[in-house]
């Protein structure tokens, strides 16, 4: 039995995982945003903003330098020959979550909103949970539904079903406060991938109230079924999302000749405001 205690992501680490993903992926070429800027973007004190930069900088992914500003390290050698560099600020509006990263726009969305906890409780499991689940049926699975809002009102009404012995560590309270996937890595379940459908519905009386629309309103409708390392399913998501403040944004590449029919994804991201 494992008997470890899992302790919780600070808020710096959070992001320093969320930059860090950002740094693999190349996005921040022109330079870091400045400390006032990451910490208006992740909402917290700039110290923590600047504990983040500091354990990159650290682990040699930036540099930083007076009059320069903050850049990746392969930005800043390549400056240094060329004896030229400045940082650059993102400018403010929509906040932006990278879904090639999943832990990341998990992070990124956690720490940008705030949440509340409509429902928690241990349920016997439906046929169609126990299929997605790989359980048996009615077996017991944590069922929980939240609400995430930012400043300017609800953004999405989300439900997910946990198997019961993966959510022990954890309940309304901590649901309340941490994104679920960082709670299951406490846990010590190690997140593999993820498969997920976007399509559109209607909102009936529920959703209308806690979205705050009116009934019959177009809804983005979100399923994601995540697995962990060994491809174990560890938790199926459904999530409702209001369109006029939440986005997603893909890019596509044309793979073949002129006249092929083939498209491939290179990038793909969630706005919201």
């Amino acid at each position: 039995m494992n008997t470890a205690v899992a302790l919780p992501l600070p808020k710096y680490h959070q992001i320093y995982l969320v930059l860090r993903e950002q740094l693999a992926e190349g996005r921040f070429a022109g330079g870091l945003p400045g400390e006032l800027a990451l910490a208006e973007q992740f909402r917290v004190a700039r110290i923590t903003v600047r504990k983040a930069l500091a354990q990159l900088a650290a682990e040699g992914l930036i540099d930083r330098a007076p009059g320069r500003g903050t850049v990746p390290r392969a930005a800043a050698a390549s400056a240094q020959a060329n004896g030229k560099g400045h940082g650059r600020a993102t400018p403010a509006g929509r906040s932006r979550a990278q879904l090639t990263g999943l832990l990341e726009n998990i992070v990124t969305m956690g720490l940008a909103t705030r949440v509340k906890v409509l429902e928690c409780e241990v349920v016997p499991a439906s046929a169609a949970v126990a299929e997605v689940l790989h359980l048996a049926p009615g077996a017991p699975v944590q069922k929980a539904q939240r609400v995430r809002s930012t400043r300017e009102g609800p953004l999405s009404l989300i439900t997910t079903h946990v198997p019961a012995a993966l959510a022990q560590g954890f309940g309304r309270r901590e649901l309340a406060k941490k994104p679920i996937l960082i709670l299951l890595e406490e846990a010590g379940v190690r997140i593999g991938h993820a498969t997920q459908t976007i399509s559109a519905c209607l909102a009936d009386a529920h959703a209308a109230r806690h979205l705050e629309v009116t009934v019959g309103s177009a809804l983005l409708a979100v399923t994601r079924l995540i697995h962990d390392t060994r491809g174990r399913p560890v938790q199926w998501l459904h999530g409702l999302y209001r369109p006029d403040r939440y986005q997603y944004e893909m890019q596509l590449s044309r793979v073949g000749s002129i006249d092929a029919k083939v498209w491939v994804s290179k990038a793909l991201t969630a706005q919201f405001h």
